[in-house]
């Protein structure tokens, strides 16, 4: 399932996709140079809740981790593991994407 084009995330930064156009972001995907890492945009600690605190806003100010504005929880952009927070040690859930070029996809599983 297509997301975006590479360029469409910005080197260090953070987008939410809406692939099964429900009209709210359940993918988050943060890059890292050529590196992405792929997350559900649902915090472990209280039923799935949305992280972003705004449209595509999920990093830290220091840009190092994903922080959850419900909750405050931080999370480990490359394990998805909660380092800070009421859900300390519960991870996200992590989705598959295949880059092709230069297209982001979500694998189909």
């Amino acid at each position: 399932m297509f997301l975006c084009r590479l360029a469409d995330v910005p080197d260090g930064g953070s987008r939410g996709f809406d692939p099964a156009r429900t009209g709210q972001d359940t993918v988050v995907v943060v890059r890292r140079g050529a590196r992405l890492y792929a997350w559900r945009d649902a915090c472990p600690h209280h039923g799935g809740t949305p992280m972003a605190w705004r449209k595509d806003a999920y990093l830290n100010a220091a840009r190092d981790r994903i922080v959850c504005a419900a909750h405050g929880a931080r999370f480990d952009i490359v394990t998805g593991i909660c380092t800070q927070g009421p859900c300390l040690g519960q991870r996200l859930q992590p989705v598959v994407l295949d880059v092709r070029d230069n297209e982001i996809h979500i694998r189909e599983t």
